[in-house]
């Protein structure tokens, strides 16, 4: 037995895992993780590897390299990136969406308008909120732009505090932010407060929309014109020079029918392109969940489909943004 060398006694399975384990295995204890860890924004871009097929955008131009074309790539690289649409499902079901594919740099057009340049009918839907029927406190409205493929291209967010959007319904001024798949905001919409409470031919209550891109810089304006019968806009570059109208229906009630606008030459023979609100059913009678199709020529000047892209906000709001309280019409 002296040749024999001591060794310790082997312990037994669960007194190993014991000492590898969090010291506080109680049932309603936290899990163990670095409470210094602070979730931060996805990574910067990265140049996408060759052959790459994702569904995520490829090409898109950044500002700050001309010339360069990026990729978005989630954190961690294996899992898909979420979004969480607004109108079609529940806070506990996120869906994996596609982006549309990122168009090559265009000179003379403004960052992050060329996917216009590609399309000539985008889908503006708005997220259905089931908040403001129930406790008719008004929300910021949120909007997916989506292409005929059902491609992301945009997604907008109305900015305004809780006071103005309660006080004022749908009567008040905001500010829209449209942003990329990247989160840049590449156009913002502002709609000063104009007071209807005098005469309603009066200009200083006629209501606008002035869209920039980028942000900062003008593009041209959506103005109202007053007609007894009907909505009635121009379309006006960033002087204030009338380019085209906008000619809406009689009636905007239209109760299981489509509402049409059409977008018309300043002489008003030539049909330009339209701008349709959907009918939904009883989302569109009783929700505030409207779809919106806008539709232009494909070699349309990209500011211009820009244009027509802010009128059709302004028409929702003045037409059809229903308040919880009360119709807005």
């Amino acid at each position: 037995m002296s040749g024999v060398i001591p060794t310790a006694p082997e312990q037994p399975a669960d007194e190993k895992d014991n000492q590898i384990k969090s010291p506080d295995q109680r049932p309603d204890a936290p899990p163990d993780y670095n409470s210094h860890f602070v979730p931060g924004p996805p990574g910067p871009a990265v140049p996408a590897p060759a052959g790459y097929a994702g569904g995520l955008p490829m090409g898109y131009n950044s500002p700050q390299q001309p010339g360069t074309f990026f990729s978005y790539q989630p954190a961690g690289g294996a899992h898909p990136i979420r979004y969480q649409p607004g109108k079609y499902h529940m806070s506990n079901q996120p869906v994996s969406v596609t982006w549309m594919p990122g168009p090559p740099p265009i000179p003379n057009c403004p960052p992050g308008l060329e996917y216009l340049t590609q399309l000539d009918t985008i889908h503006v839907l708005q997220h259905f909120e089931p908040l403001e029927m129930i406790t008719s406190f008004e929300t910021n409205n949120g909007y997916d732009i989506k292409n005929n493929l059902d491609q992301m291209v945009y997604i907008v967010n109305e900015d305004t505090d809780d006071f103005t959007r309660n006080a004022y319904r749908t009567l008040r001024p905001f500010i829209l932010r449209v942003t990329d798949f990247m989160g840049r905001e590449i156009m913002t919409m502002q709609r000063p407060f104009r007071c209807t409470c005098c005469c309603f031919c009066c200009p200083s209550t006629r209501q606008e929309l002035e869209v920039q891109c980028p942000p900062g810089v003008t593009i041209g304006f959506v103005a109202e014109h007053w007609n007894l019968c009907r909505a009635v806009y121009s379309i006006q570059n960033e002087k204030k020079e009338n380019v085209m109208r906008v000619r809406g229906p009689c009636s905007t009630y239209g109760c299981g029918s489509d509402s049409v606008f059409e977008v018309k030459s300043l002489d008003g023979v030539s049909n330009i392109g339209s701008i349709i609100r959907k009918w939904n059913g009883l989302l569109s009678a009783m929700g505030d969940a409207d779809q919106f199709e806008i539709h232009f020529p494909l070699d349309m000047d990209v500011k211009m489909k820009a244009m027509i892209f802010g009128a059709c906000f302004l028409i929702d709001f003045m037409y059809f943004e229903r308040s919880p309280r009360r119709s807005s019409r």
